[in-house]
Order: structure tokens, then C-alpha cells, then sequence
């Protein structure tokens, strides 16, 4: 029987709970490991990791599940924070991805496998892609907004 990226995904959430683990921490232990230099952008890491660590499989599992409608709304109003820190480089948005799915994969252990991959790889570049339009439409509709304030062109 061939599963939806959907049914793949969620179990391998389910497996890493049963496993005990809770992703946040070890995702930013990587963050910060390929991005040290954004830790001082954290007042309340505690609440950031909780937030953007479920934000993230929550937004992957929406795309999944076909619920884009209320998935774009939630990258579109995220991109728009994430302008207050400037213009962030397009490969931590990458990275930060890809530091989901593999730390998904160490917490499901044995339940994942290469059809699981698969999945979690397809909703993770389908959420870059709602990024990438999240941000190109910020970008044209306040192309004067840097880091926060509004600057003259």
C-alpha cells in the first residue's frame, strides 16, 4: 500500500514522540551550529524554539494534507517578521528546512525509510517555494522596508 506524504510524515512525528524526543532541541543545537551567529537574535529562545520548531512541521504537515489555505497566510505573515532582521540570506531558510527534516529523521529512527524521506523532502521544498513568493511579494510591494523601519529608496 503506497501512504500519502501526510500519513509518512506523521508517522515518523509519531515515532520520534514515542521515542521520547522533543525536536526543538536538538534542531537548534544544529541551527546554531551552522549559524552562530544568530543566537544573540533570540531574546526568549525557549519561546522562539517552541514557536518556530511547531510553525515548521505544522506548515509541512498543512502542505501535506492540501490545506494551503491557511498554510500561505502563515508563511506570508512570517516572511513579513522575518524582514525586521533584515534580509535574511535565502540559504538559512534552506538550511533551517533541511535541519527539520533531518532532525525528524535521527527521532524517528527505525520508522524512517527512503518513501519517508521522499515526503518530508517534497513538502519542504514546497514550503521554500511559498517562502521564496512570500518574500518576492514583500520585497515588490515594500521594497523601502529594511530591518524594521522604512527606509527612502
Amino acid at each position: 500500500m503506497i501512504s500519502s506524504d501526510a500519513e509518512l510524515m506523521e508517522k515518523s512525528l509519531i515515532a520520534g514522540a514515542n521515542a521520547g524526543v522533543e525536536l526543538r532541541f536538538a534542531l537548534f543545537d544544529k541551527f546554531f551550529a551552522a549559524w552562530p551567529e544568530r543566537r544573540s537574535d533570540f531574546l526568549n529562545l525557549d519561546a522562539a524554539s517552541r514557536r518556530m520548531t511547531d510553525e515548521t512541521l505544522e506548515m509541512m504537515m498543512g502542505l501535506a494534507r492540501g490545506e494551503e489555505q491557511w498554510v500561505w497566510p502563515l508563511v506570508a505573515e512570517l516572511a513579513f517578521t522575518h524582514r525586521n532582521f533584515g534580509q535574511l540570506p535565502w540559504v538559512e531558510y534552506e538550511s533551517w528546512i533541511a535541519l527539520t527534516i533531518e532532525t525528524v529523521a535521527e527521532a524517528a529512527g527505525t520508522d524512517w525509510n527512503s518513501e519517508t524521506e521522499a515526503a518530508w523532502i517534497r513538502q519542504g521544498d514546497r514550503l521554500k517555494a511559498f517562502i521564496a513568493e512570500a518574500r518576492t511579494g514583500w520585497d515588490d510591494v515594500m521594497p523601502g522596508h529594511v530591518a524594521g523601519r522604512i527606509s527612502p529608496r
